[in-house]
Parts: C-alpha cells; structure tokens; sequence
C-alpha cells in the first residue's frame, strides 16, 4: 500500500473532527446534569447508571443520522460511586458520577463529584469540603496549564501542591490520558502521586505496523461475546449491564480478558473513612 493510499490520523486541525468533539461533549454533560438532577436520597446506583447510558444512546442517535456507517454513543459506561464503595443515596453520600460519549471515534468525558442534600441553606463543611475543593481546584490548574511548550510534570507538580494545602492527597497512580479518535487512553499521560512501581522503566515489547496476530477462543459464548463487542463498541470501554443476555456476556467475558483481547476496568476502593472525589474535563490543543 502507498503513503497516498494509507489513512491519514484526523486531529482537531480539521474543523469538522472539532465539531464531533463538541457534539460528543454536549451530550456529554446533558448527560452528567440528567444524572446529578435524578441523584436523589432513596435512589439507586443502578438505576442512575442505566439512565445516564440511556440518555447517552439516545441522544446520539439524533445526530449526523445520513451517516449509515458512522459510529456514535457511549465512550465510557456510565459510572457512580458513592462515599469508598455502593450504595442506594442517602444524605450527605459524597458521590462521583463518570460517563463517556463519543461522536466517529472523537471522545468526551466527564466526571463531577458532589454530596446529597447539599444546599445553599445547608452547605458542605468539614473534610469532604476540603477534598471537594481540592479537586475542583486541580481540574482548573490543568486547564490552564495543559497547552503547548508545557510539561505534564508541571501539572502534577501543581496538583500536589494544592491538595498538600487541603491536607489531602491525589490519588495514587491515577492517570490523564491523551485521547485519540477511537484511543481512550493514549500514549501521552499526566500522573499524579506515582507509586514506586509506576516511576520505574520497563521493558516492554512494542507491537509494529502489519504486523498480524491471532488467538482461537475456544468457546463459542466467547466467539459470540466479542464479535458482539466488536460490531457494537469497537474500541470503547462497555458494560456488560448493555448485554440481553448478561450471564452469557459474563461467561465470554472471562476467556477474553484472560488472553488479553480485553483490557478490564477494575472497581477501585478507598480505604473505609477515607474520602475522594474526581472533576474530569477535556483539553483541546
């Protein structure tokens, strides 16, 4: 194949691939109010979860509908966490709410973080204040410091110093990543409060361009599981809530993972007592 023949990387220089960012990260954050407004004392995790991804697939649906072959929806399930695990909301639950969509591959992400029952009449105090602020503060300083000629040591530097003031810490190893169309979570990232093992260097193999691998599963619910992965969600993180038949889903799930042709997401905990919460937005350059 020639070099005028092969696909070119679309980037923001192309006014159009803009307008998919902004699409994506309107519905984005329609999506985010829809489920911070629902986020009500007496409420579960799971039905806020279905309604943001619900909100989300709907809403995509009514845009570029010419396009047949284009792909649009979730770029990241749903997510809500509540205090260090799951509950059903009550009162003064600190909650962080995580969502995705993406518009041809073009990915927006949002995350907010609040507290149940907080009021203008009622407000926030105390240590969950202090990690609020903190983390609201980081989001801003990476807003401003994320642009050409700067560092990501520079933003990780910033955001110890500001949650050293709150007496807070950032959470161990967590990383930002570059997106790409299609990438979530691409080459380039800024860490924050790297653990021992994350600032060491490994060696890893590098995968190179035509080269072709295969893997046989050997279970037909596997075969089904991810050639459904595939056709729906190409290269998107997934739920398996999204499955009709989630018991099969979570069978075929299992062989995938296992030989790496899934990378899992894994359920993180807080220590009990402990609180956290995230504020994520996007940086165009």
């Amino acid at each position: 194949m020639s070099g005028d023949d092969e696909t070119q990387e679309q980037t923001i220089a192309d006014d159009l691939v803009v307008t998919k960012y902004k699409m994506g990260a309107e519905i984005a954050n329609q999506a985010l109010k829809a489920v911070v407004e629902a986020a009500k004392t007496g409420v579960s995790v799971l039905s806020l979860c279905e309604k943001g991804d619900a909100f989300i697939v709907a809403e995509t649906g009514k845009i570029f509908k010419r396009e047949k072959e284009m792909k649009k929806g979730i770029a990241f399930p749903t997510c809500v966490s509540v205090n260090n695990c799951v509950f059903i909301l009550k009162d003064g639950d600190l909650v962080k709410i995580d969502l995705g969509v993406h518009v041809d591959g073009f990915i927006s992400n949002v995350a907010h973080s609040f507290i149940v029952g907080v009021t203008k009449d009622n407000p926030l105090t105390g240590r969950k204040a202090d990690v609020i602020k903190a983390a609201h503060l980081c989001a801003e300083a990476a807003l401003r410091l994320v642009k050409p000629g700067n560092q990501n040591t520079q933003v990780t530097e910033a955001w110890n110093k500001i949650a050293k003031s709150f007496k807070c810490s950032p959470i161990e190893g967590m990383l930002s990543h570059q997106l790409k169309q299609h990438v979530i979570d691409g080459e380039k990232t800024i860490i924050q409060n790297p653990s021992d093992q994350q600032k060491k260097d490994h060696e890893k193999a590098e995968f190179e361009v035509h080269e072709v691998y295969v893997y046989g599963l050997k279970m037909k619910t596997s075969r089904t599981f991810f050639s459904e992965v595939e056709r729906r969600f190409d290269a998107m993180p997934f739920t398996l809530r999204a499955f009709e038949d989630e018991a099969k889903a979570r069978l075929g799930v299992v062989e995938c993972a296992k030989h790496e042709l899934l990378q899992p997401f894994s359920v993180l905990h807080e220590k009990e007592g402990e609180h956290h919460c995230v504020f994520r937005s996007e940086r165009a350059l």
